[in-house]
């Protein structure tokens, strides 16, 4: 008989979420569910509590804790809401806790699995982003396992040879260059949250969607690379590659380059993070290579999509800077998303909060989570008035 391993997902209702309910849907003779949550959608949580089992259901808006016992009335499920009970979700002793929670909104906890030993699939760039040597050294110190859930991280932990990594010349990150990556400026100008969130290639959140059209999220998962791999930043490189099929590669001493390819398809690297060491069927598009005919890659155009050199900048800078990068971005891309601001002026935004707030070493969590809250007040006042 198959001991089953448990399960709690962090974000269960978003794109990386309703991937991996359909891999535990799939596999349910493998995993038993024992929490997830959401942010505010109660019915899709209620409804993926019920088709898995789930021991716990917790929905992030306590104002919609109401909402959320009536629609799991009758069930043996339990309801929490607001952040502690997120806290409580992830403190669970589940064996994998999948960390898909949108921004820094999810660092506590991930934290909280991270300080149990669980083994976190991290699909959370910003926990790394805003304090990833602090969460770094939590990982070490509490024996958890890392597994990223990034499509480009996870290549790079699939094809990364534990026994050669001091034999890495280089690590490539790739990018889909996103819906502007032959735009003009000048065309990019007049450019609308609808044909932002056009993704060619993924489908994926509301924010995600954004920050791959600035290439802020490349610039975020060359911060998250520099955490989960023992390569400096001068090593990382990104290249364009349109058709997201090599997810990225690792270029060794002897000249070897290794690449973990497949569509462009969220479930899986999921399912890796689920299965490791050992992989599980999952039902995506295989790859043709006839009909996909040729790959192509460029180097990125900073002038074009300066949020990579943003975030270059700040990751050379480090200390508190990426937490400044990080915040004012979420607050950037809101403000684009509801008509405040222009697509181009949300690198532009992030630039200059990094140049308003002096660097600092960044010494624990606390001072962070303050820095982040004070980064995101001072964005929205900026926005606001002008200034």
């Amino acid at each position: 008989m198959t001991i089953k391993k448990s399960v709690c997902v962090l974000g269960v209702t978003g794109s990386v979420g309703s991937s991996t309910v359909d891999i535990l849907k799939a596999h349910a003779d493998k995993y038993a569910v024992d929490a997830i949550t959401a942010h505010r959608n109660v019915p899709a949580l209620a409804k993926a509590a019920i088709e898995l089992g789930a021991a716990m259901a917790v929905i992030a808006d306590e104002s919609l804790y109401e909402d959320l016992k009536s629609a799991l009335s009758g069930t043996n499920i339990l309801v929490a809401a607001g952040d502690d009970a997120l806290v409580e979700a992830a403190s669970r002793p589940s064996d994998i806790v999948i960390a898909a929670i949108i921004g820094a909104a999810g660092l506590r906890a991930t934290l909280a699995a991270i300080r149990r030993g669980a083994r976190v699939g991290l699909a959370n760039k910003e926990t790394l982003v805003c304090a990833g040597d602090l969460m770094m050294a939590e990982v070490a110190k509490y024996n958890a396992t890392l597994i990223p859930v990034d499509s480009e991280h996870s290549a790079i932990f699939q094809v990364l040879e534990q026994k050669s990594v001091d034999k890495v010349d280089r690590i490539l990150l790739t990018a889909s260059g996103g819906p502007f990556r032959e735009w003009s400026l000048e065309e990019m100008k007049s450019v609308s949250p609808k044909q932002a969130l056009a993704h060619p290639n993924w489908d994926m959140g509301a924010k995600i969607s954004i920050d791959s059209a600035t290439m802020m999220n490349k610039g975020l998962e060359l911060i998250e690379a520099c955490r989960l791999f023992p390569v400096p930043e001068e090593r990382i490189e990104v290249v364009v590659h349109p058709q997201s099929v090599v997810h990225s590669m690792v270029e060794y001493s002897d000249g070897s380059v290794l690449a973990q390819l497949g569509s462009p398809d969220m479930r899986t690297p999921i399912a890796y993070a689920l299965s490791w060491p050992e992989r599980i069927r999952v039902d995506v598009a295989r790859l043709d290579f006839a009909t996909i005919g040729q790959l192509n890659f460029t180097s990125p155009d900073l002038k074009r999509f300066p949020a990579l050199r943003l975030a270059r900048e700040a990751l050379r800078a480090g200390g508190t800077v990426p937490t400044v990068l990080n915040a004012a971005n979420e607050i950037a891309v809101g403000a684009f998303l509801g008509g405040k601001l222009t697509f181009l002026q949300i690198a532009e935004t992030v630039e200059r909060m990094m140049n308003r707030i002096a660097a600092s070493p960044l010494r624990d969590l606390d001072q962070m989570f303050d820095l982040d809250d004070m980064i995101r007040r001072e964005t929205l006042v900026m926005i606001k008035t002008g200034l």
